[in-house]
């Protein structure tokens, strides 16, 4: 039998392996409606970004140069890596090896901040040429990326936090914290995938 522990994140004490396993309890669906939320809203965005795209006889507008793939595509293997990255920790921590959690937490943090670098310096390059305000191209773009670039920062607080205080247990264990950020983390670099997609790669095909 294996005893159900209502405290603390409710997680799940598996007789057999003798370890703790996160439960699917309200923090789980709770995170699971809010990354749905999220999803929307950055479906509504990329559909906004298309619906101009097809309403213009040309995209982006005269004078605006199509987006560079260099930073780009460093940008979105650092982020893949990153989540590459994660899983290797996490399935150290499956294993109860809590070291191995950390250093695939910290390589996922550093790659993330390295995506975040990388933005910050396309955008110091491109508004040079393009601003914010200057076309319905520059306000859409900045949105998209910089919403996006602002739930990296927000995850990669996220995984220090829950790794520090997973660090404060006496068990190395898989929290339901840990899953859920865990979860957070590799839909903010699906999400990037699509964006990518939509921004950089399709003003080539139109």
């Amino acid at each position: 039998m294996s005893r159900i522990d209502w405290r603390a994140g409710a997680q799940v004490l598996d007789a057999a392996s003798g370890r703790i396993a996160p439960r699917a309890d309200v923090a789980w669906w709770g995170m699971l409606m809010f990354l749905f939320n999220e999803a929307a809203l950055f479906a509504t965005l990329i559909a906004t970004y298309f619906f101009l795209a097809t309403s213009t006889m040309s995209w982006p507008p005269p004078g605006v140069a199509k987006p560079t793939l260099r930073w780009p595509l460093v940008m979105t293997a650092a982020l893949l890596s990153s989540s590459i990255a994660l899983v290797y920790g996490e399935r150290g921590l499956e294993r109860g090896n809590r070291r191995r959690y950390n250093l695939g937490v910290i390589g996922a943090v550093v790659l993330g901040l390295v995506f975040l670098g990388l933005q910050i310096k396309e955008y110091i390059e491109k508004l040079a040429t393009l601003g914010p305000t200057q076309n319905s191209y520059g306000s859409i773009f900045y949105t998209i990326t910089g919403l996006h670039g602002t739930h990296v920062a927000f995850g990669i607080l996220c995984l220090i936090w829950v790794m520090i205080r997973d660090s404060r247990s006496p068990h190395a264990t898989r929290s339901a914290a840990t899953g859920n950020v865990s979860m957070y983390w590799h839909f903010v670099d699906g999400v990037w995938l699509v964006i990518f997609t939509s921004l950089y790669l399709s003003p080539r095909w139109m």
